[in-house]
């Protein structure tokens, strides 16, 4: 007779999804003590389509926001038909559902934003009037303030598609995360990483969040997999988000890195169209996830008193 399963992992499906979940079935089976060749039954993977998912052809601002990538696999996690979500961290709400937490945060990947063409060396070298594709509000708001002779069109879909679009000429580059690019082993596309003081990437990104019932926080496998230097620096990138009300309807971005004891953080808001951006950067000794955490509110808080409401209505 099969054992039961010990832990199910709820996760989106696509394939970005999948590889990053497979990456935390085998991290957590591990540090569950299971044989590697009983993993995938004892800690299996549940796939739940998202409304995220299921809506391709509008941005997230338009249908409810990053909520749309987490809300149908949160109701599994409550119903209790999963016991921990994987997601990717800057699809996560500032705010957790009553009874859920963000319980672990493995070590994040290059959290940088990687420009993507068939044509061009990097993003300097694209001639004026150059089409780059993106849904991402901030990606778009970074491009026309570094270059508002170019134009932007909406680019939705799962890696694959977006690659397939720009072979086929339906743009002159894209913009991707160079942490999804390397998950599907799909590093080799990269034209150019592109630098974070002039593109600070979104809060959270490259990193990983697992998700669980608030009960199940204290778990051993829980902790084995959470990264203290990462967490500290996604404290203070989602303190610095919820300061900010950071949504798909505002182009905001926050990037923190701990040298030694000390932590760094530079968070932004920036008008739509470019026109306009506000930054601050602070730092701190010896930082804690809360003492991180109030320092990205903090900056983030004066970002927003300087800059005001940056929102896109829809």
């Amino acid at each position: 007779m099969a054992a039961s399963p010990l832990v199910r992992i709820g996760t989106r499906r696509s394939a970005l999804a999948l590889a990053q979940s497979g990456m935390m079935q085998r991290a957590i089976g591990r540090a569950l003590g299971v044989a590697e060749a009983e993993i995938e039954a004892r800690v299996p993977l549940v796939p739940i389509v998202t409304t995220g998912d299921r809506v391709q052809d509008r941005r997230l601002l338009e249908i409810g926001g990053k909520a749309m990538f987490t809300k149908e696999i949160e109701e599994a996690l409550l119903d209790g038909r999963v016991d921990v979500a994987v997601h990717s961290m800057k699809d996560v709400p500032a705010d957790q559902p009553p009874g859920l937490c963000i319980a672990a945060i493995p070590e994040r990947e290059d959290p940088r934003d990687a420009f993507v063409s068939r044509d061009w060396p990097g993003f300097d070298e694209l001639p004026e009037g150059a089409v780059v594709g993106t849904a991402s509000l901030r990606r778009q708001a970074q491009i026309l303030a570094a270059r508002p002779d170019l134009r932007i069109e909406m680019l939705r879909g799962n890696v694959d598609t977006r690659l397939r679009r720009l072979e086929a000429g339906d743009f002159d580059a894209i913009l991707l995360a160079c942490s999804g690019l390397a998950r599907l082993g799909r590093e080799a596309v990269i034209t150019e990483r592109l630098d974070m003081d002039r593109f600070p990437p979104a809060p959270g990104q490259g990193a990983l969040a697992l998700q669980t019932r608030e009960d199940d926080i204290g778990a051993d496998w829980v902790a084995a997999l959470n990264h203290a230097d990462t967490a500290v620096c996604v404290a203070a990138e989602r303190g610095a988000m919820r300061a900010l009300e950071g949504s798909c309807r505002t182009a905001v971005a926050a990037i923190a890195a701990l040298t030694g004891a000390r932590l760094a953080l530079t968070t932004e808001m920036l008008a739509p169209d470019g026109s306009a951006r506000w930054r601050r950067r602070g730092e701190i000794d010896l930082p804690t996830p809360d003492s991180a955490r109030t320092l990205g509110e903090r900056l983030g808080a004066e970002v927003h008193h300087d800059a005001g409401d940056q929102r896109i209505d829809v």
